[in-house]
């Protein structure tokens, strides 16, 4: 009878939750579907695909109209894409993410008493890679000229309507931002007065970067005037952006501040194609971004989940939380020690991570009955092949790992409720990147998770361009991550984490989301909705997540205990059923609650049996889009 009971709740769960009415419509298009963080950018991207632009021209114009909006990003920062080409049917990894520069040593960063590599300013700077991406992707992919792509970013750069997040944004933050003087000229037009930044809807001009901006479309048509192609002419703007004058005054205006990026890390620096990690998950292949980002954690986490029936469990009953919440840390502690950017030594034990037989080893930790505090990470290097053996079992016994066993305790501040005002907690959560979808008729599809140069930010001179911040996801220190300690040339191990899914062949979903350490937690729990309880995009993307605090912390904190994890500790929506609060509590759960659980998921689902696309974007923020 008990069994019963059990199962009639679960299929209750199921049903309520694929028939849940949405607090946004989905999108439908026949044509072309364009999804961002920003209304006026999904507008960038509209209006480029009807200038006859295909989904990476699309992409392209939206990333850089919400890099001029600076709420979550802006130029100097990073970017990271999936593209699906249709002419070849294959997944590209776009690899733009910037690198530590000259002197950005754990010695260097030790001298100076810190921890890890600072939040903010001069020094928290890797290269940019935004502008190098953007137009690599559009050189080799897009089909319409820089001119075109760049219009709406510099028709907002030459003064739009600032929004009240954003404006309010750079009012709390003035007392650091009059520390960076080229950031003062920008951000406070009202300096001396009460409110020193813009107003909502004021008009906010940006003389310096719609200057820069122009200098790029400027070495594009001289290229052209001299015979140029298209491709050759877009890469002309790049060479002048890392080579050229507009180096030349970024460089000048960081090492003015303190920062330490030279000609020559920008001149070294190149975007790069790679071949995206992938798994089969249930018939579906799901691809992501090598390991200089966290997205094979998703990859882990779907091989341990194919172990478990995850629909008989009901959707976010405590017995599927609690299965996906052990999966979720027995993968992060994966990432917090073996990923780093591969094109420095030691080389991560990728294949041995993403093995199907490591997956099962994993999965048998997983206790039914209650939270394992003390999972750790475990050795894949028995499933590389070739013989090899774990050179850091020494390493993890000296921290207290048993291979699958530690003690650590730390919570993300995106996921602990301030007391202060719920309002607080709200903006804080709200923080973080954005994203953009986009797809055509024609079959390309695009996932960008660009991120870097956010508020509070260090323009660089008087570019206009404010310099990311990611160097804080270094490490100093080889006990935490030997595979991520901070050198020049080297990319930091970062949060974002763009998705693409194929089946059959054919794409079936595009996908991403913001909020650090959360994004592959949430993007997992979306993909899951969709495939083992067969929600349509929207449903999933406003269904309710729960998010775990044991991890290490990739962002913020300034020292080690900032960042370490907190066992147990679990966000859950505030309509948890009390049934369900009381069984996680009996496994060991620490309980926390919010009205939103989940950054704002963007997402298109390819509808193969009407030829039609189905967009998806989350109830919170501003996130949405527009289809034809």
């Amino acid at each position: 009878m008990k069994h019963f009971f059990t199962l009639l709740l679960s299929l209750c769960t199921l049903l309520s939750a694929t028939a849940q009415q949405t607090q946004k419509p989905p999108l439908h298009g026949k044509h072309w579907m364009a999804i961002t963080g920003k209304p006026v950018a999904a507008t960038a991207g509209a209006m480029t695909f009807q200038k006859g632009g295909n989904a990476v021209d699309a992409a392209c114009a939206m990333l850089a109209a919400t890099c001029t909006m600076w709420d979550v990003l802006s130029w100097g920062g990073e970017t990271q894409a999936l593209i699906y080409n249709p002419k070849t049917k294959k997944v590209i990894a776009i690899n733009a993410m910037g690198v530590a520069p000259t002197g950005a040593t754990a010695a260097f960063f030790k001298g100076k008493g810190y921890h890890f590599p600072p939040e903010y300013g001069p020094l928290a700077a890797t290269t940019p890679g935004t502008p190098g991406g953007l137009l690599h992707m559009l050189a080799n992919y897009g089909t319409l000229s820089l001119e075109q792509v760049l219009a709406p970013a510099m028709e907002m750069a030459a003064g739009y309507p600032i929004e009240a997040q954003t404006a309010n944004s750079f009012e709390r933050e003035k007392e650091r931002l009059k520390q960076w003087p080229y950031s003062k000229k920008v951000f406070l037009p009202h300096l001396g007065q009460k409110r020193e930044a813009p107003e909502a809807g004021e008009i906010f001009v940006q003389k310096d970067l719609l200057a820069t901006l122009t200098k790029l479309v400027d070495a594009e048509k001289a290229a052209l005037k001299k015979g140029k192609s298209r491709k050759e002419a877009i890469m002309a703007a790049y060479e002048r952006f890392y080579t050229g004058d507009i180096a030349k005054e970024f460089v000048r205006g960081c090492q003015e501040q303190g920062g330490l990026i030279t000609m020559q890390d920008l001149a070294k620096w190149k975007p790069l194609e790679e071949e995206p990690l992938s798994t089969n998950y249930r018939g579906i292949d799901v691809y992501k971004l090598p390991q200089w980002t966290q997205g094979p954690m998703l990859l882990q986490a779907l091989n341990v989940l194919e172990n478990f029936d995850l629909k008989s469990m009901g959707y976010n009953s405590a017995r599927y939380i609690h299965t996906v919440y052990q999966t979720m840390n027995l993968t992060f502690a994966d990432r917090d020690f073996y990923y780093g950017d591969s094109y420095f030594p030691p080389q991560e034990p990728m294949k041995g991570l993403l093995s199907k037989e490591y997956a099962k080893q994993r999965a048998s930790l997983i206790r039914p009955d209650k939270n394992n505090p003390n999972i750790g990470p475990g050795d894949p290097y028995p499933f590389e092949g070739k013989g090899l053996k774990n050179p850091y079992l020494k390493l993890l016994k000296e921290r207290g790992y048993e291979l699958d066993t530690t003690k650590r305790n730390f919570a993300p501040t995106h996921d602990i409720r301030n007391e202060s005002s719920t309002a607080d907690y709200q903006q804080r959560l709200w923080l973080g990147t954005t994203t953009m979808e986009a797809a055509d008729k024609e079959g390309w599809v695009v996932s960008i998770t660009p991120s870097g140069g956010w508020n509070p930010a260090c323009i660089a001179g008087n570019t206009g361009i404010g310099m990311s911040q990611r160097m804080q996801s270094f490490v100093l220190d080889a006990n935490l991550n030997p595979f991520n300690v901070v050198e020049p040339g080297k990319r930091p191990r970062v949060t974002l984490t763009p998705s693409m899914a194929l089946k059959d062949g054919k794409p079936f979903l595009s996908f991403a989301v913001q909020g650090g350490d959360t994004q592959e937690q949430n993007l997992l729990q979306f993909f899951l909705n969709m495939v083992d309880f067969g929600m349509t995009v929207q449903q999933a993307s406003e269904a309710a997540n729960f998010n775990t605090n044991q991890l290490w912390l990739s962002l913020g904190g300034t020292k080690t205990e900032d960042r370490q994890p907190k066992p147990g500790h679990i966000l859950l929506h505030d309509s948890t059923p009390e049934a369900v609060r009381t069984q996680l509590k009996q496994m060991g759960y620490t309980l926390s609650f919010d009205d939103r659980t989940s950054g704002p998921i963007n997402a298109i689902y390819f509808d193969w049996k009407h030829g039609s696309l189905w967009g998806g974007s989350s109830n919170h923020g501003e996130d949405y889009g527009i289809g034809w």
